[in-house]
């Protein structure tokens, strides 16, 4: 491989590029469905648990996905290899997805939900740690790679909801005797397992000509191998110098005191899955030239988004304006952004308010409000996400990669079980209370982060 190039990309980032499009396919796709399927009756197809407990486990189940990565950085760095890690981790989540296909009952729910918690746990930190280890300390490029691997992220989260949608709500939905609708969620589950399948297929047959030995054993190194790598040494990229150790302490702090941020953010981002869905599943005239289109779709907005936004973020990020632009500036601007896109919510919860009654679901809002509010929360999400990613591959020790990004994916754990509590109590309080306390908390938070980010910068010891 050609890791040292100065122009384009190594051809090993667009196999990880199909490999994550792939198991982001079978993620989503069944995330689409996911609150759907609990939430409908047993003669609709689905498991019929009230909205609260529902939501609840919708987040304890995202969050979990997320936990796990830091066992599986851990075993990936300590023993397996990180190749052999994403195997094991597809393999998993591809059984798991086929349990959800078989046993259509709450013992099948828990023990397909497990599994893709778990295999999710190998495969998530590994892939995004392998992309970095493609580029050297200091390579400008980095950024610009993880915005190319996000759009592969997206793609697969862009694909899945309309052919899983298509699936459940078409061509194996069935009508009962009394005139409702039985929707073939069963089929959604078959498809994301279907995708996974095709992911590994990609991943194990093409990794050995386009990585290389990158990623083959547990080595401390992040596949740039010069001598201060292999003794496990992190480097300045300005000075050219090892880090010291209290250096490279103050450079795990920056990755926490990040960490901590990205907790809010997500928090409020995946309302997409649980308190957005429920509320366009409820309170969006869904209906566009006479065609109503399924709830499941609208996850597919954020990516359709992302996939056009993505290349303009990442020709950005390489400008010479966006080379001078700090991580935490990055991700403060993000924060805020987020933050005025639940804006566009509260523009549907008031629309609905001047209509009439708030509890009749006769009484619509306006489907701009939820297409404003996704391409929002996209821009908000360009600017952390992907930079994020990039930023903890730069920050972290050669020999604790992978369990570092897994720290970082640790965010979107919290922030899920504190998106399910909030989703929760929607019923409670009411989306538009929701939506203004999520909207004021992020925005007040990316304020504060901006203001820190000359004193974080100067922790990074050299990275941006």
């Amino acid at each position: 491989m050609d890791t040292v190039q100065k122009t384009g990309h190594p051809k090993g980032l667009y196999l990880l590029f199909f490999t994550e499009m792939w198991e982001r396919f079978s993620y989503y796709g069944m995330r689409a469905i996911l609150i759907l399927y609990l939430t409908k009756k047993l003669i609709e197809g689905g498991l019929g648990m009230d909205e609260q407990n529902a939501t609840l486990l919708y987040g304890y189940f995202t969050g979990l996905v997320y936990f796990t990565p830091l066992i599986g950085g851990w075993l990936a760095d300590k023993f397996l290899g990180k190749r052999l890690a994403i195997t094991i981790g597809g393999i998993t989540m591809m059984i798991g997805q086929f349990v959800l296909f078989g046993m259509n009952n709450t013992t099948g729910l828990y023990i397909g939900l497990a599994l893709l918690i778990l295999g999710n746990g190998f495969f998530k930190p590994n892939i995004s740690t392998l992309v970095g280890g493609l580029y050297a300390d200091g390579d400008d490029r980095r950024d610009s790679a993880f915005s190319i691997f996000y759009m592969g992220i997206n793609l697969g989260a862009l694909l899945a909801p309309f052919i899983i949608g298509y699936f459940t709500d078409n061509l194996f939905a069935t009508t009962n005797a009394d005139g409702s609708v039985a929707y073939g969620y069963r089929y959604g589950f078959l498809a994301a397992g279907v995708g996974m399948f095709l992911g590994q297929v990609v991943f194990n047959v093409f990794a050995k000509k386009y990585l290389g030995n990158l990623g083959l054993k547990p080595v401390k190194t992040t596949g740039i191998e010069d001598k201060a790598a292999t003794e496990g040494q992190s480097i300045n990229p300005v000075t050219g110098q090892p880090l010291t150790k209290p250096e490279e302490g103050q450079r795990i702090t920056v990755i926490f005191i990040l960490f901590l941020f990205a907790v809010f953010f997500w928090a409020g981002f995946e309302q997409a899955g649980s308190s957005l869905s429920l509320y366009t599943d409820k309170f969006i005239n869904r209906t566009v030239f006479g065609f109503e289109i399924p709830t499941s779709w609208f996850q597919s907005v954020n990516p359709i988004f992302i996939v056009t936004l993505a290349p303009l973020f990442a020709i950005f990020w390489s400008s010479k304006l966006g080379r001078k632009l700090s991580t935490p500036v990055k991700m403060g601007v993000g924060m805020i952004i987020l933050g005025l896109g639940f804006w566009f919510m509260l523009g549907a919860v008031a629309e609905r308010n001047a209509n009439g009654d708030i509890a009749d679901i006769a009484n619509k809002a306006g489907i701009m409000w939820l297409i404003m509010t996704y391409l929002l929360h996209t821009i908000g999400e360009l600017c952390l996400s992907p930079v994020g990613l990039s930023v903890v591959t730069k920050l972290s020790p050669p020999k604790l990669a992978s369990i570092l990004m897994a720290v970082w994916m640790l965010s979107s754990s919290i922030a899920n079980f504190i998106g399910g509590f909030l989703a929760s109590i929607v019923e409670t309080l009411g989306a538009g209370q929701v939506f203004t306390y999520i909207s004021g908390f992020v925005i007040v938070c990316g304020v504060l982060l901006l203001l820190l980010s000359k004193f974080i910068s100067k922790m990074m010891h050299g990275v941006k």
